[in-house]
């Protein structure tokens, strides 16, 4: 996934690793002894607006689709503590990063808005007809 110096994002994207911040603490939760002396939970921060590998129009994109992940000064903030290596846990912050890159970097397709054709038109008032008329015999007579 990574080579020694770079995150591999895409086939045309890779994060410097002097870009990435990593933090370790320790993991809450159960384990016993090892949890409680070993910082294996991992917290991997990284500033897409501060990116030297992405171009203006990635960047921006990329900061819009995950605006409701940065924090006030723009990091990107991701924690891992599933498993019991800094090693692994380390690794799976990275793999995280890439997907929610790759992810925020896809160009959605324009929707193309399209109408409704005269067949489908004219079958909706068909069946408003035929409800109505359904209705119509349900409801008794007046006396």
């Amino acid at each position: 996934m990574s080579k020694e110096g770079t995150l591999e994002v895409t086939s045309t994207v890779a994060i410097p690793r002097w870009e990435l911040e990593y933090r370790a603490s320790r993991a809450g939760g159960a384990g016993g002894q090892h949890v409680n002396t070993s910082s294996t939970r991992i917290e991997l921060l990284w500033n897409p607006g501060r990116s030297v590998v992405l171009d203006e129009g990635t960047r921006a994109l990329v900061v819009e689709r995950l605006a409701s992940r940065l924090d006030g000064e723009g990091w990107l903030r991701i924690v891992s503590s599933a498993r019991r290596s800094q090693q692994q846990n380390r690794e799976a912050a990275e793999a995280r990063l890439a997907e929610l890159i790759r992810g925020a970097m896809v160009v959605r397709k324009k929707r193309r808005p399209t109408k409704p054709t005269r067949a489908s038109k004219e079958a909706r008032i068909a069946q408003k007809r035929k409800r109505s008329e359904t209705k119509r015999q349900r409801r008794g007579e007046p006396d």
